[in-house]
């Protein structure tokens, strides 16, 4: 909105142009998103303090988070609302690419709000059901896989890209795609969902991934850019860059309240949302593999659970003291913001093992 505004002043007004540059409203979308989600945010938690949609906490969990019962959640629609307005107001609204995304993070957090709404509200500690929120998620994301797939124009929009080498790259086709699109979705949306159960635990990864994703968006949607590092040019995707940012700003202010201790918590409105954005924008500029790297820690945490429910149906036993892993090395000993910061560490780390992808092919 914000951009056609622009653009039409700039007939006039020279000095309008510059909101043409990406990187520009990319980063206005991050301070925007950042300001939006600061102002709502403490409303939105006297909001749901005195509707009373609080947490419930397992008791056979870690004893550390008995006090957390009743703290506020489905926070997370915030998120998903602060993501969605600004990139509205700031990206390209002709770009496709840009509404595809958009619509894979409302439609994961429809589901997730479904889930969170029966859960609090209606006092159901099942919400959906597993195999209620799988056959929806299913739906949403093949949805998305479609879209994407037949609205591509090149063979290198959907070729399988190996990191670090500069000409391995495996030719999908259309239905491999859809495939992979789906899964790397679905999978990314139930990963975040599923490391989301420690203050802060999920949403600065996120951050720290969306920004990472930014580059290579931009990177991917400049012609001269994508040719030297040798990237596939994939005309649009830059415009992604705007909405990585909006997803940054949103959940840096939303750490602000859900550092610990918590006042807000995102639920999976929040969780399956962000999931789902980063695993679409993954797939648009082909880093699927540089996504599974950089998430290493919600690769991890997922594991963890398939682990341990696989190995207590075949043995009785399980692998770990609790899942997911974080769980574990609470029981283990360590404190909530040992466990947050040192998984923090982690991605950080794992990021910047993506982004040298951008060079060392």
């Amino acid at each position: 909105m914000l951009l056609e505004l622009a653009q039409w002043l700039a007939k006039d007004i020279r000095a309008f142009n510059v909101f043409s540059y990406i990187t520009l409203r990319a980063v206005l979308a991050c301070l925007t998103a950042l300001l939006m989600t600061f102002m709502v945010g403490p409303t939105m938690i006297r909001r749901l303090t005195s509707y009373k949609i609080g947490q419930s906490v397992r008791t056979d969990g870690p004893q550390s988070h008995l006090p957390k019962a009743g703290t506020p959640t489905m926070g997370g629609a915030l998120i998903l609302v602060s993501v969605v307005v600004t990139t509205l107001l700031w990206a390209d609204l002709q770009n496709r690419f840009v509404w595809v995304v958009v619509a894979a993070t409302v439609g994961f957090g429809a589901i997730g709000w479904v889930d969170d709404y029966r859960k609090v509200v209606h006092r159901n500690p099942k919400g959906l059901s597993a195999r209620a929120k799988f056959f929806w998620q299913s739906v949403v994301g093949l949805t998305v896989a479609c879209v994407i797939a037949f609205s591509t124009n090149l063979p290198a929009q959907t070729e399988f890209i190996v990191p670090f080498f500069k000409n391995i790259a495996y030719p999908l086709g259309v239905f491999g795609f859809i495939t992979l699109t789906y899964l790397v979705i679905v999978g990314t949306s139930n990963a975040v969902n599923l490391t989301d159960g420690l203050d802060g635990l999920a949403i600065m990864p996120t951050v720290m991934i969306a920004s990472a994703l930014g580059v290579f968006a931009y990177v991917a949607g400049n012609a001269v850019f994508a040719k030297y590092l040798v990237f596939p040019h994939i005309p649009g995707a830059g415009e992604l860059a705007v909405v990585c940012g909006a997803l940054a700003g949103a959940g840096l202010a939303f750490l602000w309240f859900n550092a610990y201790p918590a006042e807000v918590f995102m639920g999976d409105v929040g969780a399956l949302a962000l999931g789902a954005a980063l695993g679409t924008i993954a797939v648009i500029v082909r880093q699927e593999i540089v996504l599974f790297i950089m998430g290493g820690v919600f690769v991890v945490e997922t594991l963890s659970v398939v682990l341990q429910v696989a190995s207590f149906k075949l043995t009785g036993k399980r692998i770990f003291r609790m899942a997911p892993l974080h769980h574990h090395y609470e029981l283990k000993g360590w404190k909530e913001n040992q466990v947050v910061v040192r998984f923090w560490i982690i991605t950080m780390m794992l990021v910047l093992v993506g982004l040298s992808t951008l060079k060392l092919r």
